[in-house]
């Protein structure tokens, strides 16, 4: 019984620890599309892994790289958090965001943990879930 009263808290906990990771995500996606929104480039490259600031080195870049390939994140007229998962030690958190048109795209957003908090390392255009080759 005292063991089964141990795994029941342990397991609570660490649904709490990750639903907090989760929120923390969620929050930086959704303030780097909160500033996609107004065209806040310079904001919206903050939210980015050091990796791809170094990729794309200035926010211009970044913001014509954004609004250019990815026109849904830009001006998204709804976004859902769907499932973070977890792959091979790197958090994925699926974003379901339907664009100006009411066309539904699935992102897979790469998050890493940096000594300033999470950023954003990349993102994946996902197929659609229940959609099979």
């Amino acid at each position: 019984m005292y063991k089964w009263i141990m795994g029941a808290v342990l397991a609570v906990g660490l649904s709490g620890a990750a639903w907090a990771q989760g929120s923390e995500i969620e929050d930086v996606i959704s303030s780097q599309i909160e500033a996609f929104k107004v065209d806040d480039f310079a904001e919206a490259f903050t939210y980015a892994a050091p990796s791809i600031q170094g990729m794309f080195r200035t926010p211009e870049n970044f913001g014509r790289m954004v609004t250019q390939g990815y026109p849904m994140v830009w001006r998204p007229a709804d976004v859902t958090y769907l499932d973070l998962r977890d792959e091979a030690g790197r958090y994925v958190q699926v974003v379901r965001i339907e664009d100006t048109q009411g066309t539904v795209h699935f992102l897979g957003y790469s998050m890493i943990q940096t000594a300033e908090g999470w950023k954003i390392s990349g993102v994946q255009v996902l197929e659609a879930p229940g959609v099979s080759a």
